[in-house]
């Protein structure tokens, strides 16, 4: 543990990306494989679920340095990362002992199956081991909220460094690697950095020469966003005509991997959510040869609508642990397949994106099951009249075009050595509201109030009944200076306090962008968004001004605005 803490250390002391890189690829060439395979999985984003609830760590932790509760609370408050909080709290380590990450993953992961009184004792006798600097990563791993400044590209170029390979084979075995509940041993991280085995036997991934796992799936491609103006786009991406238009889609995207006799479905966050969606899989064994990868969009539609319906259905198959047949029936999914990766079990991401296009026509001859559907194109005279249908994106549930270039390779990620495909979104949707609550921020920035929750009024100016309905939370949009001027104006006005929540005087109007808006039973205003963040601050508007829960409600889409 003391090598990975250190490693943690120096990953988070820096901003400098040769700086990142250098310390993994230090740590990588004399980690023992069992250690390495678990910095991997945690550095490239793995998380296991939570092994001791917060709560519990929270008592353990008052009890162990004798602190009341409301004392912790306040040093929370002030550090602002509850890992640190528990590390810096406890009284030093009886005997500290430098023991491999593997193996004290080995006495973490069984925590949570444990008897209250068991794993207490077991907390208590493992802080005992672990010096003061190992503590805070030891809490990150065990709150399952383990998160250091280095992104999985470079967790990738550290490994191709340790083993000379080229990245992009580096990313395609790293597939995979971090899902949920996966307990990488050696092994795995030996497979990771193995030598290229060209004679390799039939069955690996196809293109690597690697003898992986049948049904993993490729590093996703990426799209750049694209905001130039209408009159600017001949000049900087030519005709039309070089490029396919799709809708961009708003759901979970997802490859079908049909191989050996079997299916997997893959989100993008590499989770294997096959279970999850049953008729997808059910389609695929149907209607896709052996030998087969489609990329695609997962979106509940259904058969007599015209349209796929908002994200938030889709959140209600993923929120389920049981899926009825009630529920599969009224929530039905498709994939919206609009790439062909590999057929007849060869790999296609180095051939040109129409061909692509062409042989993904001919594989899901229409027709075939309604779970699986070929994305449409688009066409249009020019880019000023593609604009012109791309007005229409919101009310087919859309977020607008993707431009995938004709002659666009497969890439990994998001890069153009490949090619490029560009998402051109609409504008978002946006409302003015009012800051109600504050709350302090993480890491750097647990020192600020900088996490809000804002507000609509409930009715127009002239009611006099009308009250302010929370609808959304956002921290994103503002510079460092106007951080620190609400931080400022946040703790003027503060009327209470509820644990790390400060309520606050309705004094501030922001305008608030988001991507989609649905009804939620879950949220008191009856409103959920997508992606909210704060466009600019209105310092030029009152706070009666600021906009109601019928404005919100007139976003809706068609069929929610009819519900």
């Amino acid at each position: 543990m003391k090598a990975f803490a250190a490693l943690f250390q120096a990953l988070d002391a820096t901003t400098a990306q040769s700086a990142k890189l250098a310390a993994l690829v230090a740590y990588l060439r004399v980690a023992a494989p069992a250690d390495a395979a678990w910095a991997v999985y945690f550095l490239a984003g793995g998380k296991p679920r939570q092994m001791v609830p917060t709560k519990r760590l929270k008592a353990l932790t008052q009890e162990a340095a004798g602190l009341p509760e409301w004392l912790f609370e306040e040093s929370y408050q002030a550090v602002g990362d509850l890992a640190e909080t528990l590390a810096l709290l406890l009284p030093p380590p009886a005997q500290p002992v430098d023991l491999p990450l593997a193996e004290w993953m080995a006495q973490l992961l069984p925590l949570r199956a444990l008897p209250p009184d068991e794993a207490d004792a077991r907390l208590r006798a493992q802080w005992d081991l672990l010096a003061p600097e190992q503590r805070f990563v030891y809490f990150k791993l065990i709150t399952g909220n383990f998160r250091v400044g280095v992104s999985r590209l470079q967790v990738t170029q550290a490994l191709a460094a340790v083993s000379a390979l080229d990245p992009k084979r580096i990313a395609h075995r790293l597939m995979g690697y971090t899902q949920i509940g996966r307990q990488p041993a050696a092994d795995d991280y030996a497979a990771l950095v193995a030598p290229v085995d060209d004679q390799a036997a039939d069955g690996g991934a196809p293109g690597t020469g690697d003898s992986g796992m049948a049904g993993q799936p490729y590093p996703f491609f990426l799209a750049h966003p694209f905001s130039q103006p209408v009159a600017e786009m001949p000049a900087l991406l030519g005709a039309p005509s070089d490029w396919l238009v799709e809708w961009k889609w708003d759901g979970i995207r997802a490859q079908i991997v049909r191989r050996a006799g079997e299916v997997w479905v893959w989100s993008r966050g590499e989770e294997l959510v096959t279970d999850r969606f049953p008729e997808l899989a059910e389609a695929a064994l149907a209607a896709l040869p052996d030998g087969t990868v489609v990329d695609g969009e997962i979106l509940v539609w259904l058969p007599d609508e015209p349209q796929p319906r908002p994200f938030a259905d889709l959140q209600k198959r993923l929120g389920r642990k049981t899926l009825t047949p009630k529920l599969l029936r009224e929530l039905p999914v498709v994939l919206v397949t609009y790439d062909l990766l590999e057929h007849a079990g060869q790999d296609l991401r180095q051939e040109p994106q129409q061909a692509r296009r062409a042989l993904l026509e001919t594989v899901l001859q229409q027709p075939g099951p309604p779970a699986l559907r070929l994305s449409a194109l688009l066409h249009g005279t020019g880019w000023p009249d593609l604009a012109r249908q791309r007005e229409a994106a919101r009310g087919m549930g859309t977020e607008g075009f993707m431009l995938k270039h004709r002659q666009a390779r497969y890439g990994v990620g998001r890069t153009k050595d490949a090619g490029v495909w560009w998402k051109w979104k609409i504008d978002p949707m946006s409302v003015d509201a009012v800051l109600i609550y504050a709350q302090r921020g993480h890491g750097r920035r647990a020192s600020l109030y900088t996490d809000y929750t804002f507000a609509v009024w409930t009715g127009p100016q002239e009611d006099p009944d009308r009250q302010l309905v929370p609808f959304a939370k956002a921290y994103s949009g503002l510079t460092d200076a106007e951080i620190a001027q609400v931080d400022a104006i946040v703790r003027k006005t503060t009327r209470e306090s509820f644990g790390p929540v400060r309520s606050v005087d309705a004094t501030l109007v922001f305008e608030l962008g988001f991507e989609g808006i649905a009804r939620s039973l879950r949220h008191k205003s009856g409103i959920a968004v997508r992606f909210p963040r704060m466009l600019r601050w209105r310092q030029d508007k009152a706070v009666a001004e600021a906009d109601t829960l019928q404005t919100l409600m007139a976003l809706l889409p068609g069929q929610d605005a009819a519900a």
